[in-house]
C-alpha cells in the first residue's frame, strides 16, 4: 500500500454550474491523500493533517486541478497540426488522409503514438477519447502506450468503407476487426473502447448498421463520430441521405444515437436535433479551435443551454490548434461571446475535466478530485509568465481561473499527476 499526500490550494468543479446550486469545491488550504492511486481523503490540511499522522505531504504551489479530459483529439493528425488554406472536406483530402495512410506502419504508428500522449500529458491533459485510423494496430499502438504511462484513454478503429484508396476498409472488417479489438483489450488498464464510424459520408448504409450492430452487443462501448462541423459537409450529407430529417436522423436511423453517443462539433444543428439528443442523453464534445480554425463557425452554446445538452471540451488536434486545454477554453470563451453567451472559468473548468468526464461515461472515476476517484490532477501556475503573474497578482479565484483560461498554455502546468505519481513538470 502506497499513501502519499498533497498540500496546496485545491478546486474542482464536479458539478454543472448551468445547473447546479453548488457547482465549485474549492480549499485554499487543502490537502488531498492518496492511496495507491485512488483519493481516500479531501479537504482543509487543518482538518485532515491530524487524521493522517506520519504521512509524508509533497506542498503544491498554485492551483490543483482534476487533471484535463480531452473529449474529441486525434493522435494520427498530430504532425499536421498547423496545415495551410482548407476547410474540413479539402482540408481531409490534402493534407489528412494522407497522413493517415502512413499508419499502415505499426512502427510509424507506435512512435506517434508515445509522442502523442506525451504531448498530452505535458498539456495536463490525463484522460482523451481519441481518433486513430482505419488500421487495426493503430489503436494496438495507442492503447499499449497509454497502459505504459497508465492513462486512461477510450478509441476504436476507424470505420470507413468509402473512404480513399489506402484508407478503406470493408463492412467484414469494421465488425470483425472491431469485435478483435474490444476482446483483445476490454478490461485491460484504464482503457474504454468507442466504435468510431469517421462521419456519415465515409461509411456505407451497411456498415453504419455495423457500427449499430457493435454497439448493441458492446453496452460499455462509446459511439465516437463527427456531426454536424462544416456547411458543405452539411450539404453533402443532406444530398445523400434524402430521406432523414436532418444530419443526426442520419446516424439515428442507423441506432447510433443514445446516451453513449459523443458527437464531436455540432456546430449546425437544428433545434429538431437538439432536442432529440436531450431525448436520448447523447451529447457533444464542443472543439472552438478547430471550428475557428477550418471555418467551420462557432457553436451556439445558447441554443445547448436551452436544450440542456450534455457537453464535454475538445481540442480536435489536428484541426484544433492546441494540445492546451487552458487554450482551448479560453477560445471557447470568445466563441460563445460571438453568440451571445458569456463562458464563466468556472463552467469552463468543468467543461474541461468533470463535464467531460460524464461525456465520456468515465465521471465516477475522474474529473472531479472527489473521494473515491482517481488521483489525476494537474498544477497549474498563475505566474508561469509575467503577464498572468502581474494579471493574478491579488486576484480572486474567479479571476485567475479565467486569467489561465485566457492567457494560459502548456507553460501554465507546472506538474501533471497520474495516480497520484508525477508524470510531467514544466
Amino acid at each position: 500500500m502506497t499513501v502519499r499526500a498533497f498540500r496546496g490550494e485545491i478546486v474542482s468543479v464536479p458539478h454543472d454550474p448551468a445547473t447546479h446550486p453548488d457547482p465549485v469545491r474549492h480549499e485554499p488550504d487543502g490537502l488531498l491523500v492518496v492511496e495507491d492511486g485512488i483519493i481516500v481523503a479531501r479537504g482543509a490540511y487543518a482538518d485532515l493533517a491530524p487524521l493522517h499522522p506520519g504521512i509524508a505531504v509533497e506542498t503544491l504551489p498554485g492551483l490543483i486541478v482534476p487533471g484535463f479530459i480531452d473529449a474529441h483529439v486525434h493522435y494520427p493528425q498530430m504532425d499536421r497540426i498547423a496545415s495551410h488554406g482548407e476547410q474540413l472536406l479539402d482540408w481531409l483530402d490534402r493534407h489528412i488522409f494522407p497522413a493517415e495512410k502512413a499508419f499502415a506502419d505499426r512502427a510509424h504508428a507506435d512512435q506517434v503514438a508515445g509522442l502523442f500522449l506525451d504531448e498530452l500529458l505535458r498539456n495536463g491533459t490525463t484522460s482523451a477519447l481519441v481518433f486513430p485510423t482505419v488500421h487495426a494496430h493503430s489503436v494496438d499502438a495507442l492503447f499499449d502506450a497509454a497502459c505504459k504511462r497508465n492513462m486512461r484513454v477510450i478509441s476504436g478503429k476507424v470505420l470507413m468503407d468509402l473512404g480513399p484508396e489506402g484508407l478503406a476498409d470493408t463492412v467484414e472488417t469494421a465488425r470483425g476487426e472491431s469485435e478483435a479489438l474490444i476482446r483483445r483489450w476490454c478490461g485491460t488498464g484504464r482503457l474504454g473502447y468507442a466504435v468510431t464510424p469517421r462521419f456519415a459520408l465515409t461509411s456505407s448504409d451497411a456498415q453504419l448498421h455495423v457500427a449499430g450492430a457493435l454497439l448493441d452487443a458492446h453496452p460499455d462501448a462509446l459511439l465516437h463520430t463527427h456531426l454536424a462541423e462544416n456547411v458543405r459537409e452539411c450539404a453533402e450529407v443532406a444530398a445523400r441521405f434524402t430521406n432523414a430529417i436532418d444530419y443526426l436522423d442520419a446516424y439515428d436511423r442507423f441506432g447510433l444515437v443514445g446516451a453513449r453517443s459523443v458527437f464531436a462539433h455540432g456546430v449546425h444543428l437544428s433545434d429538431r436535433a437538439c432536442a432529440r439528443m436531450r431525448e436520448s442523453d447523447a451529447g457533444i464534445a464542443v472543439c472552438p479551435t478547430s471550428n475557428l480554425f477550418l471555418g467551420s463557425g462557432f457553436f451556439d452554446f445558447s441554443q445547448a443551454a436551452r436544450h440542456g445538452l450534455k457537453l464535454g471540451l475538445g481540442t480536435d488536434v489536428g484541426a484544433g490548434t492546441s494540445f492546451s486545454m487552458l487554450h482551448t477554453a479560453g477560445v471557447a470563451y470568445q466563441a460563445g461571446l460571438m453568440r451571445g453567451h458569456r463562458l464563466d472559468p468556472f463552467r469552463a473548468l468543468y467543461l474541461a475535466t468533470a463535464g467531460s468526464a460524464a461525456l465520456l461515461h468515465i465521471g465516477d472515476k475522474v474529473g472531479g478530485l472527489l473521494r473515491g476517484q482517481e488521483a489525476d490532477f494537474v498544477v497549474l501556475d498563475p505566474g508561469a509568465t509575467p503577464l498572468l503573474a502581474r494579471r493574478t497578482a491579488g486576484a480572486d479565484l474567479a479571476e485567475r481561473l479565467f486569467a489561465l483560461q485566457i492567457l494560459g498554455d502548456d507553460r501554465a502546468v507546472a506538474a501533471t499527476y497520474v495516480l497520484g505519481a508525477r508524470v510531467a513538470r514544466a
